[in-house]
């Protein structure tokens, strides 16, 4: 018997499955990891430690994951050539993704190409030398799985599997995981299987709100991309998988995550699908 919890938070749906319900404080924590996560890195909150380094710039204490987060981030910029950047948060703002959520197109606009001139950080502090919108939206969805999944295997015993939306950390089991077609949610291009690891999924239909507007976009340009569609990555932690995820959008993602060791399935807009060499899922071909 196992048991699931689902709530929606940060934007997004969660489904936590324990082999017993949760407790009242067991909850109550999770919760708080979620609100203190968001209070740090939501970029639509005014109140958040994003919110506050994107109006007057500065210094700040660290939040907990800072150091771990722009560290993963400079490997992806490396890796593809600059396309992904944490200072992309105004970019997103110009085509409308913005903190009220107003989807009005005002033009692609680049991230700052030197991100790591700008941003400065280390274990106590992190601090921008002009105002500008962290957005960690390539890999801080992982990333909070793997904290409430640490927070849940505090309290729960036995196999737990956290759904971040999409995003899925699972320990002491095996999960089958259908690859969602990104054109028909009806439908499966596959299956991949999840032991005490994660497996992150991004679309460019997830977060969309007009012709060719997207969340996923070339920090280069501020341009949505085009060539890929979905993108599946599993990992031995939920941050690498989203981190991952994010990288196969671009050129450089699928030596990126070699590197990790990361198994992968992609499909570009055309319908063709790609695959990591080590052929870990099941695909419907």
């Amino acid at each position: 018997m196992t048991d699931t919890w689902r709530f929606d938070a940060i934007g997004t749906r969660w489904e936590i499955e324990t082999a017993a319900p949760l407790d009242a404080s067991a909850r109550a924590a999770v919760s708080r990891a979620i609100d203190g996560f968001d209070l740090s890195w939501s970029r639509f909150r005014e109140d958040s430690t994003v919110g506050l380094l994107a109006r007057q710039g500065g210094t700040v204490t660290a939040p907990a994951d800072t150091a771990d987060m722009l560290a993963l981030y400079a490997a992806l910029s490396d890796a593809t050539g600059g396309a992904v950047n944490p200072l992309v948060g105004d970019s997103l703002a110009r085509r409308g993704y913005d903190a009220g959520y107003s989807f009005v197109d005002r033009g692609a606009a680049a991230a700052p190409a030197d991100w790591q001139q700008i941003v400065r950080w280390d274990a106590d502090t992190l601090g921008l030398a002009q105002p500008a919108t962290i957005d960690v939206g390539a890999l801080g969805k992982g990333r909070l799985a793997d904290i409430v999944a640490d927070v849940v295997a505090g309290s729960a015993t036995g196999p737990l599997v956290v759904d971040a939306g999409g995003d899925i950390v699972v320990s002491g089991r095996t999960l089958r995981v259908g690859l969602e077609h990104p054109y028909d949610p009806r439908r499966a291009i596959g299956v991949m299987e999840v032991s005490d690891g994660a497996l992150c999924a991004s679309a460019t239909n997830r977060r969309a709100w007009g012709e060719g507007l997207h969340h996923v976009l070339d920090a280069r340009t501020g341009v949505p991309v085009t060539r890929i569609a979905a993108t599946w990555a599993s990992a031995a932690d939920g941050m690498r998988a989203d981190a991952a995820a994010t990288a196969l959008f671009f050129d450089g993602g699928p030596a990126l995550a070699a590197e990790w060791g990361v198994s992968w399935v992609r499909m570009r807009t055309d319908g063709t699908v790609e695959w990591s060499p080590d052929r870990k899922a099941e695909l419907f071909l």
